[in-house]
C-alpha cells in the first residue's frame, strides 16, 4: 500500500510540473502575439503617414490609462512614454496644441510615477517631445522643452540624445 501511495504522490508531481509547463509556455505565447501599438505607430511615423501613427498611439495610450492615477501606478511609466511618443506625433502632424496637451498629460503620469524611475521616463518624454519640435523647426521650444526636461530631473539620457543639446554647446563645438 505505501508503494502505492508513493506512485500516487509521484503521479501527482508529474501532472502538476506538466499543467505548470503549459501555463507558462502559455503566458509566453499570449506576451509575444500582444499586438503592439507603439511599434506600429513607430513604423507608421517612419513612414511619414503621421495619422495612422496618432491614431496607433492614442490606442497604446487607452491601453494603460487605467492602470495610472493618483491612488494606482502600476505602468505610470509606460503610460507617460506613451503619451509623450503621442505628442511627438501629433506635432509632427503640425497639431502643436494637441502635441502640448498629450505632453501635459505625459508629465501628469511622470508625476505619479516611483521617484527611482521618475529620471529615465522624463528624460525619454522630453526628448521626444523636444525632438519632434526641432524637427518641425521650432528649434525655441525645442531648446525650452530640453532645458525643461534637465530641470525636472531627466537623467544624462536626454542630454546624450536630443538635438536640443547642440543648443547647448559652445559655438566652436556645434
Amino acid at each position: 500500500m505505501g508503494a502505492l501511495s508513493a506512485g500516487g504522490r509521484c503521479g501527482r508531481t508529474h501532472v502538476l510540473k506538466h499543467v505548470v509547463a503549459v501555463t507558462a509556455v502559455a503566458l509566453a505565447m499570449a506576451s509575444c502575439t500582444d499586438r503592439s501599438y507603439q511599434t506600429a505607430a513607430m513604423q507608421a511615423s517612419e513612414g511619414g503617414d503621421q495619422k495612422t501613427a496618432i491614431d496607433l498611439a492614442k490606442k497604446e495610450v487607452a491601453r494603460f490609462s487605467d492602470q495610472c492615477s493618483l491612488t494606482t501606478s502600476l505602468n505610470c511609466g509606460t503610460l507617460a512614454l506613451a503619451y509623450g511618443t503621442l505628442a511627438g506625433y501629433q506635432i509632427l502632424n503640425g497639431d502643436k496644441a494637441a502635441g502640448e496637451r498629450s505632453f501635459s498629460s505625459a508629465k501628469g503620469a511622470i508625476s505619479w510615477m516611483d521617484r527611482e524611475n521618475r529620471p529615465s521616463a522624463t528624460a525619454m518624454v522630453y526628448r521626444d517631445v523636444s525632438e519632434a519640435f526641432w524637427k518641425v523647426g521650432e528649434r525655441a521650444r525645442a531648446v525650452a522643452v530640453f532645458n525643461e526636461g534637465r530641470a525636472a530631473g531627466g537623467d544624462s539620457w536626454l542630454f546624450m540624445s536630443s538635438a536640443a543639446r547642440a543648443d547647448q554647446l559652445p559655438k566652436g563645438l556645434r
